[in-house]
């Protein structure tokens, strides 16, 4: 039986099997199609990893595993174990040990690896394979060691030492300082002794890379047990960034004293980088705050050491370095009140006249004559001497400080044009009551002359509010006049000269409070018009307390955070975390390497970009954001080449 082959025809009277068999695959066609989509895919990685890690080259993407791991920024230090240190202690003494001990922990916590090196190792240059020296209290070194040491870090290697570094043989002979004068560009000045005192204020400078994070002219505590050393700087390539001398309480000549008692010191040795420490780390005594400050401190000090970025808000507006107000001060009488009114008038100083709250409500006319010439800031006596308390320093209540405030404040507004914004506590005597009752009364800063653990406005968050504490920062003329019993005026400059140069180079904020009945004393005045024309010459921002605390309101309420994305890329939020739009923010990065072509970018659509300005000879970069709305946040990417690359390939 035969069976019939089934066949289909089109309109057309072909058979569709013969038109199948006429179609051919263009296998050309189809080459260069995926051919185009593989190049599309390709351009659109590399597009993808530019807006993520910014300029690179190819051998940067590869997909190695360096390249798979180069994102994560890890640190290789080597810590030296120094034996010949410890052979000079006493059979069972421990402290090379512990010290280590405290250096290890530390390098865990901000993620740094570590191995262990021994002199021998130091000697045979095996710290030649790490990018960090250690060198935590090694006193003894063999000249070998040394010599070693001068090679690695004149090659380029980074050295965190401590202490007297070297001053001693293998045999534990005494060498000199030859060593660390030549490595770290000092001198040596001389040792605290326990004996002299248990511990020591150490004054740390603003405005640094290695200070970045911490108020500015914060004064951290340190034990005297291993005999910190005051040092010298002899060289300009090295920079300090602290210093023992403590203005409070110790006498001599501030700009000397700061000069020969160095605690801290960064700078460069040949093509390499070194930390020192006056002190070993494990001698950081105080609060939890200190702790705190300490380990930015460290952290800022790696990050420096390895050419990592840092970056923090800068203190005061741009160009100045520092900030003076002028607080004339009637405390028990108005006597002098015409020689102030005259000041004011004549040269038109900023300023805020300092009240005593009794004297001001007992004399309405004076108070309302002086408020045609600053601002009025009463000064409230809180004691309550009817109901004293130890815990509360004898200070009223709550309600009672509130009652103080409101009382003195409303009473003043019957006479005055401007609202009481600020309050001075007499006789420095304030409490946290005293801050609550401030921030119920809307009253946003408080004066006093206690003696505080930096240079600059403390912000304090009270019920949400903050409240801000300006406190003395130098000497006023109750010490100059009152207490050194200085009548000559070349020599009550020279001594608010000094002030004012310290607070200059920590970066702070100079509190010119001057009494009616001894600066403003006709035969003195003078004075004041000639320290402010000395600080008018120098790089500090002369300004009233109103403003001063405008500023600092919204400067303090900015967040920065920023992190490295690829070699050649920084990213920086910044975020406004205040109620009001903050203007003139300027974010300041040490990039921490030699970079040019800097660009400034976003890595969101309509995000203004800040104008901004490079120090090529620092390093620094200078943002400035206008116009940051309160909870805005905005993300700038910083793209630069690497001039150190681009030469090592010229």
């Amino acid at each position: 039986m035969a069976i019939a082959e089934s066949h289909s025809v089109n309109n057309s009277g072909k058979d569709n099997n013969d038109l199948i068999k006429g179609l051919k695959v263009n296998s050309l066609l189809i080459f260069f199609s995926g051919f185009a989509i593989l190049i599309g895919s390709l351009i659109v990685f590399l597009l993808i990893v530019k807006s993520v890690y910014g300029n690179y080259t190819f051998s940067e993407i590869y997909p190695s595993k360096e390249n798979i791991f180069a994102h994560r920024v890890e640190t290789k230090a080597a810590l030296l174990y120094s034996t010949y240190t410890e052979n000079m202690s006493d059979d069972g003494n421990t402290w090379v040990q512990d010290n280590l001990d405290t250096w290890m922990n530390f390098l865990k916590k901000f993620n740094v690896s570590y191995d262990i090196l021994t002199d021998i190792d130091i000697e045979k240059g095996k710290h030649f394979n790490y990018e960090l020296l250690v060198l935590a209290g090694a006193k003894s070194l063999s000249e070998k060691e040394i010599s070693q040491i001068k090679r690695y870090v004149d090659n380029g290697g980074s050295i965190f030492a401590t202490g007297g570094v070297g001053t001693y043989s293998e045999e534990g002979k005494w060498k000199g300082w030859q060593f660390f004068t030549e490595t770290f560009g000092m001198k040596f000045t001389r040792e605290i002794s326990e004996k002299d005192e248990t511990s020591k204020v150490h004054t740390l400078r603003g405005n640094l890379p290695i200070t970045a994070g911490i108020p500015t002219g914060y004064a951290l505590r340190i034990a005297t047990w291993d005999r910190p050393i005051y040092s010298e700087i002899l060289e300009p390539r090295v920079k300090q960034v602290s210093y023992w001398f403590d203005y409070r309480r110790e006498k001599g000549l501030v700009t000397e004293e700061i000069k020969k008692s160095v605690g801290m010191a960064f700078g460069n040795y040949g093509k390499g980088r070194f930390i020192w420490y006056g002190f070993e780390i494990n001698s950081v005594i105080g609060k939890q705050r200190d702790h705190i400050y300490f380990g930015r401190l460290f952290q800022n000090c790696i990050n420096w050491l390895t050419y990592q970025p840092t970056s923090f808000i800068k203190d005061w507006p741009a160009p100045y370095d520092a900030a003076a107000v002028l607080l004339p001060t009637f405390e028990e009488s108005f006597t002098n009140v015409n020689a102030v009114k005259r000041m004011l008038n004549q040269y038109n100083y900023p300023a805020a006249i300092l009240l005593n709250s009794e004297l001001a409500l007992g004399n309405p006319k004076i108070t309302k004559s002086l408020d045609q010439y600053a601002e009025i800031i009463p000064i409230i006596d809180f004691e309550n001497k009817d109901s004293y308390n130890e815990d509360d320093k004898g200070l009223g209540d709550l309600e009672t400080q509130i009652y103080d405030i409101r009382n003195v404040t409303d009473s003043l507004l019957k006479f005055t044009t401007t609202k009481i914004d600020g309050v001075m506590s007499k006789d420095s005597k304030y409490n946290q009551k005293t801050l609550k009752a401030m921030t119920i009364e809307n009253i946003s800063f408080l004066i006093t002359d206690s003696l505080t653990d930096r240079s600059v406005p403390k912000k304090v968050v009270i019920n949400e509010k903050p409240v801000f504490l300006i406190t003395k920062t130098a000497r006023d003329d109750k010490q100059i006049i009152g207490q050194y019993g200085l009548k000559n005026l070349e020599y009550q400059k020279y001594t608010y000269k000094e002030d004012i140069d310290r607070i200059l180079f920590e970066g702070g904020l100079y509190v010119m409070k001057f009494h009616n009945n001894l600066q403003f004393r006709p035969e003195y005045v003078s004075v004041i018009k000639d320290l402010v024309a000395y600080i008018r010459a120098k790089n500090i921002w002369f300004t009233s307390i109103t403003n001063l605390v405008d500023w600092w309101k919204k400067q303090s309420g900015i967040e920065l955070r920023y992190d490295t994305r690829s070699k050649r890329r920084i990213a920086v939020e910044v975020s406004n975390h205040e109620e009001y739009t903050t203007d003139k923010v300027i974010v300041q990065i040490f990039i921490n390497k030699n970079v040019s072509n800097i660009e400034v970018t976003a890595d969101m659509i309509h995000t203004p970009i800040p104008q901004y300005e490079f120090d090529s000879a620092k390093n620094v970069l200078y943002l400035y954001v206008d116009n940051l709305k309160a909870d805005e946040t905005r993300t700038f990417l910083v793209d630069f080449d690497n001039q150190d690359e681009l030469n090592d390939n010229i």
